[in-house]
């Protein structure tokens, strides 16, 4: 609660309300007398100097694990196919990620109880259920806040592609931490060139000031101070040289046909190139995976879309020695049942599912966890999304016990449960 109220809101944000100024004095000068101030701030400070990004690449809908990363010839799934670690197989869908299975750490015994599309997202997204009066802030969100750079142009978390309805945003951190979301990987922010320029954009952005400074000065200055932000962030961003990542038109051939083609492919090329920016954040989404039906068609399809994208972000970052401190999670909101339906589908199945991460400390070339023949129960290892959560925020340098306060003053711990998955790190 410290470092929350003294440490971002003061170092981060600039400002502070006249009721957290209060409250955060006081903390300051009991903080002070105990010692903690300056181990605080030593640390945040650390923190977010580490370097340390992470990218999700959000399988939307729910992928099929057998047609995936964990096939069971017992549940009419797809044919196997050897990977680069010698014993382990994958599915004929994914040649590419097979190639690079060494760099990946595969968990194939996710276990949850949520079933339901807008529950099992909004779980995978925020390490958290859905709870009235409290917007949990997602992952992006709460990885940003902690080690994203404040000073830099570009927003710290960019969501690129997906409806984003149970994704989330910052909720209680903020407007700050909320997402730039782009629709479509190969075109620039919407809104994103001035339409005046020079003295004319000046005088625009000090107009608007004068109007909400009166709405302000009468009624609703708390959203008057949450726009102000936004237009000076926005505006920050639009004029900076920074902007030049979002032109995927600026890679060279070769690594533009590295990565394929495809709004996917497009969206993890963009991912690197925003990381190479600054930004901390970036969710690359692929949806289409609620095959209740023609199941096998689909997500043939769906991995022709992303097995080559996924495998040329790894080893793109990796040659550019930056998957040291990029952290890289391939998920979706749970798995497929084992049995295939009357219409050729499967349907959700939380109980046993898959998942992979790799680089920032991530030892690679291993399986966690494993399911039975039939892949209808998880009988080694069983890794919960809190599980998942905690080993997230531990590979980022991040403290999951670490507490934000709500708007209610309620502390808030990252995550509430769970343990990180010790296998992930050797």
């Amino acid at each position: 609660m410290l470092q929350h109220l003294i440490d971002i809101q003061i170092a981060r944000r600039g400002f502070v309300a006249r009721r957290d100024f209060l409250r955060a004095v006081g903390l300051s000068a009991a903080g002070a007398a105990l010692g903690w101030t300056d181990r605080v701030g030593l640390a945040s400070d650390a923190l977010r100097q580490s370097g340390k990004r992470c990218v999700l690449l959000w399988m939307e809908g729910g992928p099929s694990q057998f047609e995936t990363l964990d096939p069971k010839p017992a549940s009419e799934s797809a044919d196997s196919i050897a990977t680069s670690v010698p014993g382990l197989h994958f599915s004929e869908n994914l040649p590419r990620l097979a190639s690079i299975t060494n760099e990946l750490s595969v968990i194939r015994s996710m276990t949850s109880k949520e079933g339901s599309h807008p529950r099992a997202q909004y779980l995978m997204h925020h390490g958290y259920l859905p709870m009235g009066g409290v917007k949990f802030p997602t992952l992006g969100s709460n990885v940003s806040e902690q080690i994203g750079d404040a000073a830099a142009e570009l927003p710290s978390f960019v969501r690129i592609g997906g409806r984003g309805r149970t994704a989330g945003g910052a909720g209680f951190l903020g407007v700050d931490y909320d997402p730039l979301v782009l629709d479509d990987p190969t075109k620039p922010p919407r809104n994103s060139r001035p339409f005046s320029s020079g003295k004319r954009f000046d005088r625009r952005l000090d107009l608007l000031k004068r109007l909400e400074s009166d709405f302000g000065a009468v009624e609703g200055a708390d959203v008057v101070s949450d726009h102000r932000r936004l237009v000076e962030a926005a505006s920050e961003m639009i004029l900076s040289p920074g902007m030049e990542a979002f032109d995927l038109t600026k890679e060279p051939e070769g690594i533009r046909s590295l990565y394929g083609e495809g709004k996917f492919a497009s969206g993890c090329l963009l991912a690197r190139r925003l990381l190479e920016s600054g930004v901390t954040f970036v969710e690359v989404t692929q949806g289409n995976w609620d095959t209740h039906q023609d199941n096998h068609e689909r997500v043939a399809t769906n991995c022709a879309r992303i097995d080559q994208g996924a495998a040329a972000l790894i080893q793109d970052l990796k040659q550019r020695g930056m998957l040291d401190s990029t952290l890289v999670i391939w998920m979706g909101e749970f798995g497929r049942t084992p049995r295939v339906n009357p219409r050729g589908g499967r349907d959700h199945f939380p109980r046993a599912f898959s998942c992979w991460l790799a680089g920032c400390g991530v030892q690679g070339g291993q399986v966690i966890g494993a399911t039975n023949d039939q892949g209808s129960e998880v009988i080694d290892r069983p890794v919960t999304p809190k599980d998942l959560y905690q080993s997230i925020y531990t590979a980022l340098g991040i403290d999951p016990e670490y507490e934000n306060m709500s708007r209610t003053n309620r502390p808030i711990k990252l995550v509430d449960e769970g343990s990180p998955v010790s296998e992930l790190f050797g």
